[in-house]
């Protein structure tokens, strides 16, 4: 006779995603830093959980790129490089241009104007050599195409991608790799195209801003 689970499947899988949710926040606020070893039992008296769900999640954020595991050797916050950067960018690009033109033509006027907001605040942080604050908040913005673009299996594989390819972009070389002179007038055809509701000039902007190549 199978031995009953003393804790429902569902109930378990609401566990894990809380603790997911926990150490990510830790590792993108910087509480956890990059690198830093993650030890169960460490883990387990600041969450006041159990090793199961811990394991869980964290394997759930290895899959997304934010932790590395060597099994018998470490589990770590993972420690973005410069040779990781311009992958990681352009895949972003890849993703969020499709988003894009999703998006633009379902936002509401409130939407359409946050989202305008938005994109002068990173305008006026890139032009102040800030790029570095643009990218610590960019799960943030990328978030925002994300909710808008009505489909529900892309919204998904942004929610399962861009915290570990966002979180790649966080290294001191960021602004020499991502130059802004080149970035900033990408950025203003981007919201040239939100405001008058052009869902395809938004797409090859979206691209043009993460540095893929044009289309001939």
């Amino acid at each position: 006779m199978p031995v009953p689970s003393t804790q429902p499947a569902a109930e378990r899988k609401l566990l894990r995603d809380t603790v997911q949710d926990k150490i990510r926040d830790a590792i993108m606020d910087g509480t956890l830093e990059p690198g830093e070893r993650l030890n169960d039992d460490d883990l387990i008296a600041w969450l006041g959980v159990s090793r199961t769900p811990i394991r869980e999640a964290l394997a759930e954020l290895a899959r997304a790129g934010l932790i590395e595991m060597a099994p018998n050797r470490y589990t770590r916050v993972a420690a973005p490089t410069s040779a990781e950067l311009l992958d990681a960018y352009r895949t972003l690009g890849v993703i969020y241009g499709g988003v894009v033109r999703l998006a633009v033509p379902r936002f509401t006027d409130s939407e359409r104007k946050k989202i305008v907001g938005m994109l002068d605040d990173v305008t006026t942080r890139i032009s102040r050599d800030e790029i570095g604050a643009v990218a610590q908040n960019g799960t943030d913005i990328y978030a925002m195409w994300a909710d808008a673009c009505g489909n529900p299996s892309l919204a998904q594989l942004c929610r399962s991608t861009t915290d570990g390819l966002a979180f790649k972009l966080r290294v001191p070389e960021l602004a020499d790799l991502v130059p802004a002179e080149v970035i900033l007038p990408e950025l203003a055809k981007l919201k040239a195209a939100v405001s008058a509701k052009d869902p395809i000039a938004a797409e090859l902007a979206m691209e043009a801003v993460h540095l893929l190549p044009t289309r001939g």
